[in-house]
């Protein structure tokens, strides 16, 4: 008889008129049965006026049912037990509410509750919280984004803090509050006391980077002091200015410090452009001077030098220098004209005439008369007393 019989559970001949006593037992039966067994066991009698029953063997007692019943829900709770780790998380295995051990990532299985309870963490997830702000930068929150600086202003801040897990047995036992909330108060804290020892120029400018460092190493040393489990991935500096009541006195003062800036530089540039020339000037009239100086204090000493030689010379041959004086002189001063002087009285009839030179002198002279001269070029002519030099050579024997 299956168990969607109507008849499964009646006495025999009940309801059907038969004597048929292949059916399962009735469970009133079995109940009662039990119960008898139950009080003899523990030698109680059964109240009331009726009769006891006839005792029972316990070989005779209908409990097959009631034993796989209890089998089944047995098996069910030791199943309910088992449990997987995902990769990333860890689990936390309580006995009565006491920590046991953590476990790793897999399959595993604690004892069914009540005795042993699980909690598993996520290890790996890297969760934000915003300061000073919610959602997007135009959602701010006053309380949390102003703060003072170190020269007494107040500053309007906006930053990201990301993190995550590094020891669940602490986060899960030491943490009282959600981790949210507990970084978003060590993160407020920890930027204020690295806003408070600031700048309010360096922090709107270009301290941005170096106050998030700091911020984030004073989040990590409070956090691990208070051993929250928590790690500060990264954090974020969203916006950083004055706020709203004196933002446009702010922004005057800023594009004066700008016009300031950009003056100076260009200042600057200029000072740049112009002293290295004046000193490239000077340095050049410097040895422009000095070279001048060299070179006449040298042609003085050189004159000084030919003139004692000449000195001691005419103090030996007086005649002799002065001829050789004047024959020097004047070879030097008739080089550089185009005319011939012939002595006739000198009674020479050797004629030497220097042709080559003339020719040479004829072609500049001819090169120079195709340019534009201002004035024409005065003739010189020197003429050579023959009798006076006779005198003075015979002077100059007689001595």
């Amino acid at each position: 008889m299956s168990l969607n019989d109507p008849q499964w559970g009646r006495k025999p001949g009940r309801g059907s008129g038969g004597n048929n006593n292949s059916g399962p037992p009735d469970l009133d039966e079995i109940w009662n049965n039990l119960g008898q067994r139950l009080n003899a066991l523990f030698g109680r009698k059964g109240g009331g006026e009726s009769p006891e029953p006839p005792r029972r063997t316990l070989s005779n007692l209908p409990l097959g049912g009631m034993g796989l019943l209890i089998a089944v829900i047995l098996l069910i709770w030791l199943a309910s037990g088992f449990y997987i780790v995902d990769q990333g998380r860890r689990g936390i295995v309580l006995t009565f509410g006491k920590y046991t051990e953590t476990t790793l990532p897999g399959p595993r299985w604690h004892l069914p509750y009540p005795i042993q309870s699980v909690e598993v963490v996520n290890l790996s997830q890297v969760k934000t919280v915003e300061v000073g702000y919610r959602g997007s930068k135009s959602t701010k929150m006053p309380k949390e984004s102003l703060m003072l600086t170190d020269d007494e202003n107040i500053i309007d801040i906006q930053f990201a803090v990301q993190y995550n897990l590094k020891s669940v047995e602490d986060n899960v036992f030491n943490n009282r509050e959600h981790d949210e909330e507990a970084v978003r108060q060590v993160a407020e804290t920890s930027i204020r006391e690295v806003v408070g020892k600031t700048k309010m120029d360096f922090v709107l400018n270009e301290g941005r980077e170096q106050i998030a460092a700091q911020t984030k190493a004073l989040m990590q040393e409070i956090l691990d002091r208070y051993k929250t489990g928590v790690n500060v991935v990264r954090v974020t500096m969203q916006n950083a200015q004055p706020p709203e009541q004196v933002q446009g006195a702010f922004d005057e003062a800023v594009k004066a410090g700008q016009d300031r800036e950009r003056q100076k530089n260009e200042g600057q540039a200029y000072s740049n452009d112009v002293v290295p020339k004046a000193r490239g000037n000077a340095s050049r009239l410097l040895e422009e001077a000095e070279g001048y100086a060299g070179r006449i204090v040298a042609e003085a000493e050189g004159n000084a030098t030919r003139f004692k030689q000449v000195l001691a010379e005419y103090s030996k041959a007086p005649g002799v220098t002065r001829d050789r004086l004047y024959l020097d002189m004047m070879q030097s001063v008739l080089s550089t004209t185009s005319k011939v002087l012939v002595d006739q009285k000198g009674g020479n009839s050797l004629l030497y005439l220097p042709l080559d030179k003339l020719i040479a002198q004829g072609q500049v002279a001819g090169v120079a008369g195709e340019l534009p001269r201002t004035a024409p070029a005065a003739e010189t002519t020197v003429t050579i007393d023959a009798p006076s030099r006779a005198r003075e050579s015979l002077r100059g024997r007689e001595r």
